[in-house]
Parts: structure tokens; sequence; C-alpha cells
């Protein structure tokens, strides 16, 4: 009798085991979106930079394309890669992004770029890959620019010819500006609507401890640092564009899932990165990191982030 107990306990105690198993995998939340910073490495100085290059660490290509397995099975549909600057490795970033697409068969590839290198004879092989390309400008002042960091004087032109480039090879064409001390003032309206992006994010300068803080780090922000007002009225002032999307420190301070170089999700300001999903796998990484899921989705996180497919003009005979 006492044995049959005994028995009937420890079923009970598995199945209560198996129970809270399952409903911890049910309600784990998924890396929907990933930022995936393969690198920190970069050839432009913008002072308020938050993933600064404290390592030169590049993964080898076949451990970064079990990461991103990795992730894709664990339901991953949209990655964004991003730096440092990410066409520093152009052969490198061609490689994941025909992987996510052609063997991941993700729904959305993009990148993050400051347009310096992004060169025509790379996207004749990768475009067919890639859904949105961003290009980072803060500023159509070709002196605003070179104080903030962005280049040397020529950022504008080569902004504009990664735009007409995206276009040529049907590449959603996304603008990522930072609203900071140097051009909170500023009427982008004119440049917006002649460059017409699908989709224009605006965030409010953000410090990061450990990154960009003071002068003890690589770079210090201190001196980019707005108010939430001010950075409302640069809201005010371009909230009529349709691609206009704002991001407050408030909103983007932990919506993002940030994969650094060791594939380590990034808890910035908040605590420790995780290991490596490499190592401990993503589930275990997920249930480590500080993801504001809910901030996620208010920024609307999910948009309409694949790009059509090219139409061919049919032939016309008369």
């Amino acid at each position: 009798m006492f044995v049959a107990g005994i028995s009937i306990l420890v079923a009970i105690g598995f199945g209560c085991y198996c129970s809270w198993r399952f409903l911890k995998a049910a309600f784990r939340k998924k890396p929907i979106s990933v930022n995936c910073h393969f690198t920190r490495r970069c050839n432009y100085e913008c002072g308020f930079c938050f993933h600064t290059a404290k390592t030169s660490y590049m993964l080898p290509n076949e451990d970064a394309k079990r990461g991103l397995k990795l992730l894709a099975q664990a339901g991953m549909k949209k990655i964004n890669f991003a730096g440092g600057e990410p066409f520093l490795y152009p052969s490198f970033l061609g490689e994941l992004v025909k992987y996510c697409k052609e063997d991941l068969h993700l729904e959305s590839v993009s990148i993050v770029t400051n347009g310096s290198l992004v060169r025509e004879s790379w996207l004749n092989t990768y475009a067919k890959y890639l859904d949105i390309m961003a290009v980072s400008c803060d500023s159509f002042d070709e002196s605003t620019n070179k104080l903030i960091g962005r280049g040397k004087g020529t950022h504008l032109k080569t902004f504009v010819n990664v735009s007409q480039l995206c276009r040529k090879h049907n590449i959603k064409f996304k603008v990522n500006t930072v609203v900071c001390r140097y051009n909170f003032n500023e009427d982008m309206n004119a440049m917006i609507e002649q460059v017409a992006p699908f989709r224009w994010k605006c965030f409010q300068v953000l410090v990061v401890p450990g990154e960009n803080d003071s002068s003890a780090t690589l770079r210090n922000a201190q001196r980019f640092v707005i108010s939430d007002d001010e950075y409302q009225a640069f809201c005010d002032r371009h909230k009529h564009q349709e691609s206009f999307v704002p991001e407050s420190n408030a909103v983007m301070k932990s919506s993002y899932l940030i994969l650094d170089e060791y594939m380590r999700f990034l808890n910035k300001g908040v605590k420790e990165a995780t290991k490596s999903i490499l190592e401990a796998g993503v589930p275990a990484a997920m249930d480590d990191v500080y993801w504001d899921d809910e901030s996620f989705a208010r920024r609307g996180g999910e948009y309409d982030w694949q790009k059509e497919e090219k139409k061919e003009n049919p032939d016309i005979d008369f």
C-alpha cells in the first residue's frame, strides 16, 4: 500500500513537472525580430553611438549561421544586421543575408548601414535576398553631420545615392535619424518628401551606461542629450509625414532584442549580457534577457517588412 502511494505521488509530481515545462514553453517569449550586431567596428565616429568598438571580435561564418538557425527554430521572423558598420565585411554580410532568406526562409532580412561602403556590385549579387536597407542620416545639413561625426562631408551625397540604388534593386528604403542637441531644431520635411522612404525612424538620443555615458567610455553622448520636450517639438514638426515613426527613450529602451558579436542578448543599462545562444540555446537566453515585448508592440515592432516581388513590364506589341 505504501509503495503504491509513493508511486502515485511520483506520478503526480512528474505530471505537474511536465505540465509546468509545457506551460513555460508555451508562454516563453519568441524572438520575433532580432538585431544582430555582428561587429562593433565602424568607419564613422558618431559621438552618440551606443554600440561602440570595445572589441574587434567576429564569429566564424559557420558559427554565425548556426546561431541564426537556432533563432529561426525559436520563432524569429525578421533579422536586422547592424554594427558597427556591417559593410566593412561585405562577403560575410552577403553570405548571412543569403542564408537567412534562401535557407532559413525568414520573412524579412534587413541591414542598417551608414551607406558609405554600399556598392552596386554587392547589390547585384545579394539584393534579391534583402528586404530592407536602412541608412542613418541625422541631418540634411552636411556641417551638422560632420559635427555629429557622421562622415567627413560627403554623407548626404552617399545617402541619396544609396536611396536610388535601393529603388533600382527593389529594396525597401528606410531612414534612421537620431534626434539630438545638434539637430532637434532642424526642419527635415522637404528632404524626407524628396527621398520618400517607406519608413523614417526618429530616435531620441540615448545614453547607455558603459557604452556612451562618460569620458571613461569610447563615446560620450552627454553633450548630445535633449529633453523630452525638445524631442517632442521635433516630432510635432514632422509627425504629418506618412513614414514618420518616433521612438522616445521610454519606448526604445529594452524594446529591442540586441544580439552582440558573441551572440549574447544584451541587457543594456539593466544587467549583464546573457550567455551566448551558441552555448546556452535560445530559450535559456530568452529567459535571461530583459525584453519589453509590450513596448515592442507599442512602437510597431511588427510592420510591413517584406518587399514586394518586382514585376516586369510586359512587352507591348504595336
